[in-house]
């Protein structure tokens, strides 16, 4: 099993930065797939980036440029670094980890609330 905990959510007015951690127990997370998405109210849960175990990374076209997804393995940790924050990107962000190799072997964190408003 893996824990996931989300942290580093908050308020913040337009244009500002925010970077969101997540801090997995349980197993170490070097091999898995690890991954950001958001969840607004009334719209269906959506990707906003990945990394894989080698550090190939994905984003959503509309927080390409913007946000920018690491990790730190010794850490067991993964980052969102968000810039240039708009409205839009207001929603709960939950963290991901998924093993490629195993079926079914995934996990969710339980969200840290980003809210971007003046």
């Amino acid at each position: 099993q893996v824990q996931l905990v989300e942290s580093g959510g908050g308020l913040v007015q337009p244009g500002g930065s925010l970077r969101l951690s997540c801090a997995a127990s349980g197993k170490a997370i070097n091999i898995y797939t690890m991954g950001w998405y958001r969840q607004a109210p009334g719209k269906q849960r959506e990707l906003v980036a990945i990394i894989s175990r080698v550090g190939s990374t994905n984003y959503a076209g509309s927080v390409k440029g913007r946000f920018t997804i690491s990790r730190d393995n010794a850490k067991n940790t993964v980052y969102l670094q968000m810039n240039s924050l708009k409205p839009e990107d207001t929603a709960e962000y939950y963290c991901y980890a998924d093993n490629p190799f195993i079926a079914r072997d995934d996990y969710w964190g339980q969200g840290t609330q980003v809210t971007v408003s003046s």
